[in-house]
């Protein structure tokens, strides 16, 4: 039997605003084409299928037909809800869809309950087990603590129990959503510590062939039978040197037989540049940078005017300017409160201008900054009366 691992599609979701549907359409043409192409029997979807609880109409048009075309190769399909889910919205119907062969796990209660498939070897039971936040599950799991480590450790004892019952030989993988011990985090996942520890240990998953997990948005192998495929897509800056990918796992007669990294294509590289910006301009060994996303901080001596504007000329697809002088001192809290003293308001802003400018302010400028403070001074004393 031959699955895709697949996760955290974040369907709906940004980059520093920069709108990635198209980019996520892309992504689901790449999966339709690696089922059709590798002869795959079931996709593996291991949660943060939507960006948000309440994903916006282009989001579920996208999952919808992601759903559809997968189905429509003959694969099956299962699919848990993250913590970025909401799980009864996406499990709506779960029970009508399993019929068309898209088995939506994501209610508590069902863990422990296998997605039952044959292939010539015989049996292969999927465990799938949605995001599980510790308050409200710790109850119905029969924990005792509140944290992620105890609420995913009952619903394993859930699933080998289960598994236990099955005919000798039946083969097993387990989904879950989770920050396993070990694990690489970037920049772009949601804390999940709410309701307890975080992190779950990898042995957690003993008496599996292979545990597919979600969460982590890069590709990682934490031991031969556990891994995390990551996002399909960079989400942020952090991630600029992931290579997205999805995990092919073969199950032979005895069990987990082979894994192999399939590479995602990339609709845009992500990149950081540093420089002065006449350099940045200049430089010709910037020139591969000129179509990807980028983050670029200025190290002028004083604050460029227009920066990104001017940047945009040369790399469109700018996202996030940030401005760090070569060679500038931390003046400290109490250096800082120093300069202030005996300073009327307007002396402070537009001392706070000819710092970050590194230039006396203009006569535009202080006219701005004049109008500003007398507008706050009226709005004081409105509120105080």
């Amino acid at each position: 039997m031959r699955l895709l691992h697949t996760s955290d599609w974040h369907l709906g979701r940004s980059l520093h605003r920069e709108d990635l549907l198209s980019a996520q359409e892309s992504y689901v043409d790449h999966l339709v084409e690696v089922v059709d192409a590798e002869a795959v029997d079931v996709v593996l979807v291991a949660g943060d299928v939507y960006d948000r609880a309440l994903p916006g109409v282009d989001a579920v048009r996208l999952c919808n037909e992601a759903l559809g075309r997968l189905a429509s190769t003959g694969a099956r399909v299962v699919l848990i809800s993250g913590n970025h889910d909401s799980a009864r919205r996406l499990g709506f119907a779960a029970d009508l869809i399993d019929a068309a062969g898209v088995h939506l796990r994501t209610d508590p209660a069902d863990v422990g309950r296998p997605v039952l498939l044959e292939d010539r070897h015989g049996p292969v039971a999927i465990y799938p087990i949605p995001y599980l936040e510790p308050d409200a599950v710790a109850d119905a799991l029969g924990c005792d603590e509140r944290g992620h480590a105890a609420v995913v450790s009952a619903a394993m004892a859930r699933v080998r129990a289960d598994l236990a019952r099955r005919p000798t030989g039946t083969r097993s993988i387990a989904m879950a959503h989770v920050f396993a011990t070990g694990g690489e985090p970037s920049e772009s996942e949601r804390d999940i510590v709410v309701g307890g520890l975080a992190t779950v240990p990898t042995a957690v998953f003993a008496g599996v062939d292979y545990a597919a997990l979600g969460h982590l948005h890069g590709p990682q192998r934490l031991a031969e039978h556990i891994r995390y495929s990551g996002s399909p897509l960079p989400y942020s800056f952090s991630e600029a040197r992931h290579r997205k990918s999805s995990w092919l796992v073969e199950l032979g007669a005895t069990g987990l037989q082979r894994v192999e990294a399939v590479p995602t294509p990339v609709h845009r590289p992500l990149a950081k540049l540093r420089g002065r910006l006449a350099d940045l301009l200049a430089d010709p060994g910037l020139a591969r940078h000129e179509h990807s996303f980028l983050s670029i901080t200025v190290t002028d001596p004083a604050r460029p005017a227009d920066a990104m504007r001017i940047l945009r000329t040369r790399f469109p697809h700018a996202l996030l300017l940030a401005f760090a002088p070569d060679g500038q001192t931390d003046l400290g809290e109490e250096s800082y409160l120093s300069r202030l003293r005996g300073r009327d308001d307007l002396q402070i802003a537009t001392g706070f201008v000819e710092f970050v400018r590194d230039r006396a302010v203009d006569e535009w400028e202080r006219v701005l900054l004049t109008q500003a403070v007398q507008h706050a001074a009226l709005e004081t004393d409105a509120g105080a009366a």
